[in-house]
């Protein structure tokens, strides 16, 4: 069993861990009403994307969501977010760096000791949720996890969906499909992005995202038989019919959305696994991008 596999089962275990860290993290989260950046790199912006519609949707505070590279330089912050796996990023650290002064700054790793958490204020550590592979998910579906409980959700549903998606069976076999598309809304267009990416990471897929209504704008041009498009959320009905008299293979997800990320993340194990790629070591890839200048 690849490293990723194993990593893919722990998640409702993590996601139990994280949802016992929420009051530890409210304390350290910045306060309702806050005007906050959350920051991350590759997965973790995706993340970041999902963290701040959320926390906006609950009502505690104007929240952006960048890759360090794009935040608007000058542009002020009660506090900046930034989520980083390894701590090792190099954008994430010259962005923490380049933070106003004063600014509060509060960093989610997996590893202490990191030059993210020595450059920030604060830090809430997820080490149990570290990873051997290079491919992230449960460090990603942790963090996630431990924000939507900071902000006040139960996430024991979300636990039992997890479950769900790690015991039944897939709902179509990956191996037939040769694109595959994944539709958002709200807080779950990060998610879409994540999941697209995984794929693409993971088994070398031709994968796109898109916000659940800018799909027919376009992009639903390419979709055919050997398409998946895959709905994450609340997608208008009429808009999933439409892709299906494409011809594309239709999956409205029924399950919490961070849980049918689960089921996707499945889906990227067995498409490696057919193709012969280790998807603990993607091509091209690394666990972390240092530069060196």
């Amino acid at each position: 069993m690849s490293a990723l596999e194993q990593e893919i089962a722990s998640q409702p275990q993590m996601w139990r861990a994280a949802a016992a860290m929420a009051a530890e993290a409210r304390e350290v989260l910045p306060a309702a009403g806050a005007r906050i950046a959350v920051l991350g790199c590759g997965t973790s912006w995706f993340m970041a994307q999902s963290v701040a519609a959320l926390r906006e949707a609950a009502g505690l505070g104007e929240t952006d969501a960048f890759t360090p590279t794009e935040m608007p330089p000058g542009r002020r912050y009660d506090a900046v977010v930034v989520i980083s796996r390894s701590g090792t990023t190099t954008e994430i650290v010259r962005a923490l760096h380049a933070a106003p002064p004063g600014t509060p700054t509060i960093a989610i790793s997996a590893v202490p000791d990191s030059p993210v958490v020595q450059a920030a204020a604060r830090s809430i550590f997820l080490e149990a949720a570290d990873e051997q592979s290079v491919v992230q998910t449960r460090f990603a579906t942790t963090a996630l996890a431990l924000f939507r409980a900071a902000f006040g959700e139960d996430l024991r549903p979300a636990i039992a969906d997890a479950a769900r998606a790690l015991a039944e069976p897939l709902p179509f076999d990956p191996v037939a499909f040769e694109h595959f598309v994944f539709l958002g809304r709200a807080w779950t267009v990060g998610l879409a992005n994540e999941a697209a990416l995984k794929l693409r990471e993971a088994c070398q897929a031709w994968t796109e995202a898109y916000p659940a209504m800018e799909y027919r704008h376009g992009p639903i041009s390419v979709a055919e038989p050997h398409s998946v498009v895959w709905a994450l959320g609340d997608i208008e009905a009429e808009l999933l019919a439409q892709v299906a008299r494409t011809g594309a293979t239709v999956v409205a997800g029924e399950l919490d959305p961070m849980a049918e990320l689960v089921r996707i993340h499945r889906v990227a194990g067995r498409l490696a696994a057919a193709k012969g790629l280790d998807p603990d070591q993607p091509r091209h890839l690394t666990r972390s991008v240092v530069l060196e200048s």
